[in-house]
């Protein structure tokens, strides 16, 4: 990523005014309706790295339930 780029659209973009700011916005929107929703248009490579950064971001060390706690015994007690 050309990091020297993004900040300089950083700094650009914080000095619009407010009808720069409405126009940038409907730009952007106008840009998502031609591409249409992520469900309807990604392909299965792009759904794959998607699922995969979502599972990434959640922590890795949380530790798992038992036999036990997830028995049908435990769930249900004497109902089932």
């Amino acid at each position: 990523m050309n990091t020297q780029l993004v900040q300089t659209l950083s700094q650009i973009i914080k000095t619009l005014t407010e009808e720069e700011q409405a126009l940038l916005n409907e730009l952007h929107s106008a840009q998502d309706s031609k591409r249409g929703n992520f469900y309807e248009t990604a392909t299965p490579a792009e759904w794959a790295k998607v699922f995969e950064e979502w599972a990434d971001s959640h922590k890795h060390g949380t530790p798992l339930l038992s036999d036990e706690a997830i028995s049908r015994e435990s769930i249900y007690g004497e109902r089932g």
